[in-house]
């Protein structure tokens, strides 16, 4: 169970870090910056203090969680006590299921992409002109 704070109020840079969204504060107070975390849906900065019940909404590569924040921790924990720091919304989780899906039956980048030449690929690539750093031309010169 995750160590509850007694203040009623914690930086969200600290929030995010123990709750095991971003490895590092550093990290968390860089994706703030760059707007990738939002609160109650405005930007704020990374002092910004979150509380019980505040919705939070951030973003990670194509990846985006909507979660509400259950609990409070200075310490950074297991995964499974920083899960017990937040909620994730059915619509988030539902729609960030749908893209791994998504992801899992896509497309396979590389099946465009052919593998070795084949014979006839060879013998061309074997007619073509190749430019000679030493010509014999340059010799009778």
């Amino acid at each position: 169970m995750p160590r509850r704070v007694s203040v009623e109020r914690l930086r969200l840079d600290k929030w995010l870090w123990a709750a095991r969204f971003y490895k590092t504060r550093s990290l968390a107070q860089q994706a703030i910056a760059a707007g990738h975390v939002r609160l109650a849906g405005d930007r704020v900065k990374a002092a910004q203090e979150v509380k019980p019940r505040d919705e939070i909404l951030l973003r990670k590569g194509d990846v985006q969680w909507e979660v509400v924040v259950v609990a409070l921790s200075e310490r950074r924990g297991p995964a499974d006590e920083a899960q017990k720091l937040y909620e994730e919304t059915a619509a988030s989780r539902a729609e960030r299921e749908r893209r791994m899906d998504l992801r899992r039956w896509g497309a396979e980048p590389a099946r465009a992409l052919k593998g070795r030449p084949t014979k006839r690929d060879r013998r061309l690539l074997e007619n073509l002109p190749v430019a000679d750093a030493h010509s014999p031309e340059d010799d009778e010169a």
